[in-house]
């Protein structure tokens, strides 16, 4: 932006999770786009140095740091974020940003002093709404950003806030979300069925899902074209405020090779190249892909079965694995140990299959022309990813609002087929998913639908967010209609406070308080 040109400040501060601070990195990355708009991230000291690597090249993107030491509410050492904590210690993270109101006022008010004035907004994740109050205190416009799909955040909402409507009954349907299909109990993870041992995280989400719903505003990372049920429930619960789509923000091939991290992802990855160079072999849509995410796993049990149905199933792959659950996730995975005795020689052997070791570049192995299918644990972001990719998703649904999300991509979208459920609950037999797999990457009537409706809805997704000489996607116009909303309330806000300082009432008025 050129020296001296008038910007509007925008304040995000994302949950201390990857799965929370890729999606809002997404969508600052559009709105710095936006001529006039530059945007503050806020974060703990460690994920922001995170962060740095993720920023585009020539940015109006600034990382903010809030102070945060996680000893001293029980957490190890240097423990900012999710990636490597356990259940019990991510509750405590949980709780412990609730006392980053205090700083995070301070930061405001800071920047709003170096730059003249209060900012336009505030986004703020979820599970930081406790941000509306700040908001609320310093008069300035305020919208939750739910990076998760729209379906099945209104699911995890209704379930949360209403933890009487599960019963005992093995399917039920939501009393304030009957759109919704009936749940399975199976479909309830750890987090959603309450205990002593939990109660504190259950009330954690309570306090901050009803906080939500005082927002100005609710941004979905989502499109409307794709989730009209979703929309509909949050329409409806937040009593008529603005919700607005305006997805899909997630990783994107071609947009992250303007980032500094896909610079170093493709001159620094060491299987980068040779992934490439293997894909680059196999016919079109010939690959399965299979990952279940940053942080989750599963049995070792289930390992050795995946592992005998992939190669069962003939077809080619490649395999992201982490240690299974109760290893230590940070530790190289051991194929010697959780898989069949030899199987890792006999894949490299036949080259049917690659195993990835911990992390692989998943946007770039989803855009690549001889992937087929991704199996997933359809994590919201991996499966915007597979979507904008257009590559249909076999489902493993592990933990929190995963369930759901496999739920909407089987059952209302057409994208999805479910192969197993849970970790330990799942019943894994290879036959299963040898069959499954060469059920949606086969030349079968079952792949080609699947492959016809990705298609659709990648098409969706890419003119969701297209913007190019008159017309403009449902997610751009949605974002203009809430930047415009923003700055109608700030300015309707200005002129209350104005009036009120004249009259003499004792109120804060923006432009004096962010000098003084």
């Amino acid at each position: 932006m050129d020296e001296g040109e008038s910007r509007e400040s925008i304040v995000m501060f994302p949950f201390m999770a990857h799965g929370h601070l890729n999606p809002f990195m997404s969508l600052a990355r559009r709105l710095g786009q936006r001529k006039g708009y530059a945007v503050t991230i806020v974060n703990t000291p460690l994920n922001i140095q995170k962060l740095k690597s993720s920023l585009p090249c020539k940015t109006n993107i600034h990382l903010a740091e809030i102070p945060f030491n996680g000893t001293e509410y029980g957490l190890p050492p240097k423990a900012e974020n999710t990636d490597t904590l356990s259940y019990e210690f991510i509750g405590r993270l949980m709780e412990a940003s609730e006392k980053l109101e205090s700083p995070f006022k301070n930061l405001i008010i800071n920047i709003a002093k170096k730059e003249g004035n209060f900012p336009l907004c505030i986004i703020s994740d979820m599970f930081l709404a406790w941000t509306v109050k700040v908001a609320n205190e310093l008069g300035i416009f305020h919208s939750v950003f739910i990076a998760g799909a729209a379906y099945s955040m209104g699911i995890y909402f209704s379930l949360s806030l209403n933890t009487n409507q599960r019963g005992t009954e093995e399917e039920f349907a939501l009393l304030d979300f009957p759109e919704a299909a009936k749940l399975h109990q199976s479909q309830l993870g750890t987090d959603l069925k309450y205990t002593d041992a939990i109660a504190s995280l259950f009330r954690f989400r309570e306090r901050q899902f009803l906080l939500c719903l005082r927002s100005d505003a609710i941004l979905l990372n989502s499109i409307e074209e794709l989730e009209q049920i979703g929309a509909k429930y949050f329409r409806r619960k937040t009593g008529g405020k603005p919700v607005w789509m305006v997805g899909p923000a997630c990783s994107i091939a071609k947009e992250d090779e303007s980032t500094q991290q896909g610079t170093l992802t493709k001159r620094l990855s060491s299987n980068f190249n040779d992934l490439s160079s293997w894909l680059d072999a196999h016919p079109p849509r010939s690959v399965l892909y299979v990952s279940f995410g940053s942080h989750n796993t599963i049995l070792a049990s289930q390992m050795k079965e995946l592992a005998m149905g992939l190669e069962a199933s003939g077809v080619a792959f490649i395999w992201v694995i982490r240690p299974p659950l109760g290893f230590n996730v940070t530790e190289e995975p051991k194929a010697d140990e959780w898989l069949p005795d030899g199987f890792e020689e006999r894949i490299k052997k036949s080259n049917q299959g690659i195993l990835v070791r911990q992390w692989a570049p998943q946007a770039e192995i989803l855009s690549h022309k001889s992937t087929g299918a991704f199996l997933s644990h359809c994590g919201w972001n991996s499966v915007l990813e597979s979507l904008c990719h257009g590559v249909p998703i076999i489902g493993w649904p592990l933990a929190g609002e995963q369930f759901f999300n496999s739920q909407l991509l089987e059952k209302e979208v057409g994208v999805c087929l479910e192969i197993a459920r849970g970790i330990k609950t799942a019943v894994v037999e290879q036959g299963h998913i040898a069959g499954t797999i060469n059920l949606v990457i086969g030349k079968t009537v079952k792949g080609e639908q699947m492959r016809r409706s990705v298609r659709e809805i990648q098409q969706k997704m890419e003119d969701a967010i297209l913007e190019r000489g008159d017309f403009k996607g449902s997610s751009v116009k949605a974002m203009d209609e809430f930047l415009l909303r923003a700055a109608i309330w700030t300015k309707k806000k200005h002129s209350v406070d104005s009036e009120q300082v004249s009259n003499g009432t004792e109120y804060y008025f923006h432009f004096t308080k962010a000098t003084s």
